[in-house]
């Protein structure tokens, strides 16, 4: 069952997304922790009516990558991963649209299609993410080579709760979820979090929290999965992006972590629109400042 709807999206995205050169199963030989997937729990990949493409029920996880042209490649590469509250994927606008651009100032991206939390097809939900990302770190830094890159330079980004899945990672790369037989270091050089869902004690995006750890988690909980709660000295230089006035998830998520960053003397920037909302994605219609170009900059003045 899990072959075959691996391969039926696989082939149903290359159709639609040509650009991707590869996509590799972000497990070879199993995936941990996973129940057998149920005949009625099947992947979803539709077009919404705005043009972007989501994708729900998620059981199967994968890497896309867009590999730098070698001539201009910088060495660098990062994991993106897209929003949806962890019940979807806006694949489109938050991972494909964002490869493309970091293409084309040299580095290679690597858009994560993540396992969506759910009891029917994990024995624990609230871990597999962390699973994910600690995998999808992996997997890149092992095969640098392949994608001409170095391994010491491979970031992580996410938009919305995928900056959640990524600010989890950035807190608890320690903390291994995986087998790591080549024993890499599983610390990402940097992150990249966009409108980022960060805290489970304060301004909190029930609809994410509930969806990885259900209606009433512990306080113990809470804390572990609040990024700005967890940051240490060690934790990845991080730039944030989010808007003033976005009612979704509160601006105070990114104001939060940023602070907590610069008490442990971690680099970080944190650029603030004063419009847009939430899901913007690469273009904030209400300003002409372009936050991709922002990010850039700021991967280049700290050496990333």
């Amino acid at each position: 069952m899990a072959k075959s709807i691996l391969f039926s999206t696989l082939f149903l995205i290359m159709a639609t997304l040509s650009q991707a050169q590869e996509i590799i199963p972000l497990y070879s030989s199993g995936i941990p922790g996973a129940k057998p997937t149920p005949s009625d729990y099947k992947e979803n990949t539709e077009t919404r009516s705005n043009g972007t493409l989501s994708i729900t029920k998620v059981s199967v996880p994968t890497l896309m990558v867009f590999q730098a042209p070698k001539e201009r490649s910088t060495g660098t590469a990062v994991i993106i991963c897209p929003g949806g509250g962890y019940g979807a994927l806006a694949f489109s606008h938050e991972g494909i649209d964002v490869a493309k651009r970091f293409n084309a100032i040299g580095v290679t991206a690597f858009v994560l299609k993540y396992r969506l939390p759910s009891d029917q097809i994990m024995v624990d939900k609230m871990y597999a993410c962390l699973q994910d990302a600690q995998q999808a770190i992996y997997l890149v830094k092992k095969n640098a080579k392949k994608y001409n890159i170095k391994s010491q330079k491979v970031g992580i980004m996410g938009f919305s709760a995928g900056g959640h899945f990524a600010s989890t990672l950035i807190t608890h790369y320690n903390d291994s979820k995986i087998a790591n037989p080549d024993q890499l270091n599983l610390r990402p050089s940097f992150a990249a979090l966009i409108y980022p869902v960060i805290s489970f004690e304060q301004s909190v995006h029930t609809g994410t929290m509930k969806n990885l750890l259900g209606p009433n988690p512990p306080d113990s909980l809470k804390h572990y999965f609040s990024a700005d709660k967890n940051v240490t000295a060690k934790t990845p230089p991080t730039f944030l992006v989010h808007a003033k006035d976005d009612q979704t998830v509160p601006v105070q998520n990114s104001i939060s972590l940023n602070q907590a960053l610069k008490s442990k003397n971690v680099p970080t920037d944190l650029y603030l629109y004063e419009n847009g909302g939430h899901g913007f994605g690469l273009i904030n219609k209400t300003s002409d400042v372009d936050w991709f170009n922002l990010l850039a900059a700021w991967m280049k003045k700290e050496k990333l």
